[in-house]
């Protein structure tokens, strides 16, 4: 909605017509050109009722194909991703797979992977997997559909490895994890495929982020008003407006 200038008389006259009731001397200009009638309406509330009663009607101005929650539970599942794929590509000393040194009841002392703590990363990793690819099948976005079908693709590509570590791909595309199989595979093997640069987890958390930001912009697209008549522009607060659409 452009911006109206205060001393905009026309534009402000227009606005205010509907509460206008007289076309007399009376309405002739003389507060920052606004006319003493359109001061009154704005003095007395008139026009604010007004505006609130129409915007209340008014939820949203879009050309996304999505909606608003729609586009949020993508960025949130996304980013999710993003960030358990970050846990296990971490290196050094706060890496998953930083080895640990432990003492047996004999006293005998281990240096190795914290098999439990991988599994942990592992199976969050393949828990958000599966919610992005639940909230991106909902988007009507070209390029979220094509990126999450490039992704589902790529995982296709490592069905063999994720087998030999318990991890299999279901018939819907979703991720499974065998804890008993898994940690009782070769931490090595998980490790390339989690850790490495250009891996698997690599990979996957690239995809995620495309998405993301391909929900940005469809975030940019669904410009709303709340019910209180104020305007939200979604992709410069990165707020959106709680909608049952």
């Amino acid at each position: 909605m452009a911006t109206i200038s205060s001393y905009d008389s026309s534009s402000m006259s227009v606005l205010l017509s509907s509460l206008s009731t007289s076309s007399s001397s009376s309405s002739s200009s003389d507060i920052l050109g606004i006319s003493y009638s359109d001061y009154a309406s704005i003095q007395n509330g008139s026009y604010y009722k007004l505006m609130k009663a129409y915007y209340a009607t008014t939820s949203s101005t879009s050309t996304s194909g999505d909606s608003t929650a729609t586009i949020a539970a993508i960025e949130d599942s996304a980013e999710d991703l993003v960030d358990s794929a970050s846990k296990l590509l971490e290196k050094g000393s706060d890496s998953v797979f930083a080895k640990v040194t432990t003492t047996d009841e004999d006293g005998n002392t281990v240096t190795d992977y914290d098999v439990d703590a991988i599994y942990d990363a592992v199976n969050q990793f393949i828990e958000d997997y599966n919610t992005l690819l639940d909230t991106t099948i909902e988007s009507d976005s070209t390029n979220i559909l094509r990126t999450t079908s490039n992704l589902v693709n790529y995982t296709d590509q490592y069905e063999s490895l994720l087998n030999s570590v318990g991890i299999t791909i279901d018939s819907d595309n979703k991720l499974s994890i065998d804890e008993e199989t898994f940690k009782s595979a070769n931490m090595e093997t998980v490790k390339t495929l989690f850790q490495s640069t250009g891996s698997f987890a690599y990979q996957v958390s690239a995809k995620a982020s495309t998405i993301y930001r391909y929900a940005q912009n469809e975030a940019a697209k669904s410009n709303t008003y709340s019910s209180s008549a104020t305007y939200t522009y979604n992709y410069t607060t990165g707020e959106l407006y709680s909608s049952e659409a």
